[in-house]
């Protein structure tokens, strides 16, 4: 079931290994920051509360320690002017020199902020976000990338006229035909549209990483956070429990990574895709007797004595 004929890539993006056979490398998870309606904002000419957004910051990377979960963040920003500010603060921020993205919508605002991040020479920690199929001269977008020096990319994979996991394949492909093959870390966002249709995007992640052995994953948050029905049957403590399940599991099929919403919710999703992934490696190692040595896989982080007894043979008598 977690196994594939094709080699699994595996890239890494400011230190932080992603990809790799399932259960080899924890699922990065990335947050957004600076999102609509995000408490923080005070505005959007980068006026913000920061003694909160440090905190925030501080927040996840306590967390990805703790649990062996590696960490990012998604800035979101409507202008490169206000994108720079984030930069900045960001940059200053993380002491621990966490990555991150910006998260924009226009290509050519995008373009813009990333000029800035050339200047800054960053391009090690930063992962650009993102390559899409609605890009109109996709060529012409990789080849300004590539002149600025920038290493890591986002691709999504998603066809209007064809919703499947198949129609996500061949956009990719697509995609990658123009160019979007030739950096250094090439991640695949599977384009999640609703929370069922998630599985539409897990199964496509199977099938991508089957043919190209890249790291797949997708904004789970956007089928969780969409359903807005969710609070109203359940109220807000049953949608936190709907959002954790459903991004802990996805993360377990065939998933590297995970835009996974705002960084508040960190303390619920952190925790929730770190037993997901003990789970995961429990799973794998019933297909394949063993178990992966990275040392900050959550279950050996948490359940070495379990692990020894599975390797030595005395969970089975």
């Amino acid at each position: 079931m977690f196994g594939f004929d094709t080699e699994q890539k595996v890239f890494n993006i400011g230190g932080i290994p992603i990809g790799g056979p399932a259960g080899s490398n924890p699922p990065v998870l990335i947050a957004s920051m600076f999102h609509n309606k995000d408490r923080i904002l005070v505005d959007r000419k980068g006026n913000f509360d920061r003694q909160r957004a440090t905190e925030l910051i501080k927040n996840q990377e306590e967390l990805s320690r703790s649990t062996g979960i590696p960490g990012m963040v998604a800035m979101v920003a409507n202008t490169p002017e206000e994108a720079k500010i984030y930069i900045d603060f960001f940059l200053e921020a993380s002491a621990g020199k966490m990555p991150f993205g910006i998260d924009m919508w226009e290509a050519g605002k995008r373009a813009k902020a990333t000029e800035y991040i050339a200047r800054l020479g960053v391009q090690d920690r930063f992962l650009y976000n993102s390559i899409t199929p609605w890009d109109k001269d996709i060529g012409g977008q990789v080849g300004r990338l590539k002149d600025l020096g920038i290493r890591h990319v986002v691709v999504q994979a998603f066809d209007d006229k064809d919703q499947s996991p198949a129609g996500r394949l061949r956009s990719l492909e697509s995609i990658l035909s123009q160019g979007a093959d030739s950096f250094d870390t090439v991640i695949v966002d599977t384009s999640v549209m609703n929370l069922p249709a998630t599985s539409l995007s897990l199964v496509a992640n199977r099938l991508i990483k089957e043919k190209f052995g890249l790291p797949c994953g997708g904004a789970y948050s956007n089928g969780t956070h969409m359903w807005k029905q969710s609070r109203e049957i359940w109220g807000l403590e049953g949608f936190r429990a709907m959002d954790a399940v459903a991004q802990g599991m996805a993360s377990v099929l065939w998933s590297d990574f995970n835009f996974y919403g705002p960084i508040v919710t960190a303390p619920r999703i952190f925790p929730a895709v770190a037993t997901a992934h003990i789970l995961l490696s429990t799973l794998i190692y019933a297909e394949t007797n063993s178990i992966a040595p990275n040392g900050d896989l959550p279950i050996r982080k948490f359940f070495p004595d379990f692990i020894q007894k599975l390797l030595s043979g005395e969970a089975r008598k």
